[in-house]
């Protein structure tokens, strides 16, 4: 009594954990499939857009784009390893005080790379020239040089919460396996094996049914001798 409840109890947590299992990795196919989706679809806008500005002479940032955040610096706004979507702006006056920006930085601390602040003070200069005061929300200073116009690259739209690691594991050749074959080779085999499952419930199927049919003709013809042979009596 105590074994089989034990091997009950072990099916049933066997089944449970089977179906978790499937729920987390089919969420993640299909969360890394809504991800290649769309950077398919900012790739084709994206390709468009600069044919358009280069049909028209112009050469422009691309009109969306998507960083991974690697600084603390806009915590807690804007979380490490957090992803920034921004888009492209196309005249100084669409940007104003408290906007976070992605800009090419000059400031010493972080020089040569994108950065993403917020606007926290813009000037216009005798010749028209727009300087943007920037500052990240986690930093006690503002950066320390001023940026221009053509240094930004587009204001953000909006952030994805810690979509960076997927970004972050996946560049690693055991996250690749974790996140992307391992689960597909599971789902797979999972499938694999209810298909044959099916197959093999469906051709027992098909063998009662012959051996059905079997006894029924060997009845029909038990009983047709039977017939044949009381009739001979019956003379």
């Amino acid at each position: 009594m105590g074994d089989n409840l034990m091997k009950n109890n072990y099916k049933e947590w066997l089944i449970t954990a089977r179906k978790i299992f499937h729920f987390i990795a089919t969420v993640l196919m299909y969360s890394i499939c809504l991800i290649m989706i769309i950077v398919f679809l900012v790739f084709v806008i994206n390709f468009i857009d600069k044919q358009y500005n280069l049909q028209s002479g112009k050469n422009k940032k691309d009109l969306f784009s998507a960083y991974t955040i690697v600084s603390p610096s806009m915590v807690p706004t804007i979380n490490v390893l957090d992803v920034v979507v921004t888009m492209r702006v196309d005249s100084p006056e669409n940007l104003k005080k408290g906007d976070i920006i992605t800009f090419n930085s000059t400031d010493y601390r972080y020089s040569g790379v994108l950065v993403t602040h917020r606007i926290v003070d813009i000037d216009k200069t005798s010749s028209g020239e727009y300087l943007y005061t920037t500052k990240g929300d986690n930093n006690n200073t503002q950066d320390s040089s001023r940026i221009g116009f053509n240094e930004i690259y587009g204001k953000v739209l909006f952030r994805i919460p810690k979509i960076g690691y997927i970004q972050y594991y996946l560049s690693s050749i055991l996250g690749w396996v974790a996140i992307i074959i391992a689960p597909t080779v599971m789902i797979i085999g999972y499938d694999i094996y209810k298909l044959i499952k099916t197959v093999r419930s469906s051709d027992k199927s098909d063998t009662d049914k012959k051996k059905y049919n079997k006894e029924k003709i060997d009845k029909n013809k038990d009983k047709k001798r039977f017939i044949k042979k009381e009739g001979r009596f019956k003379k």
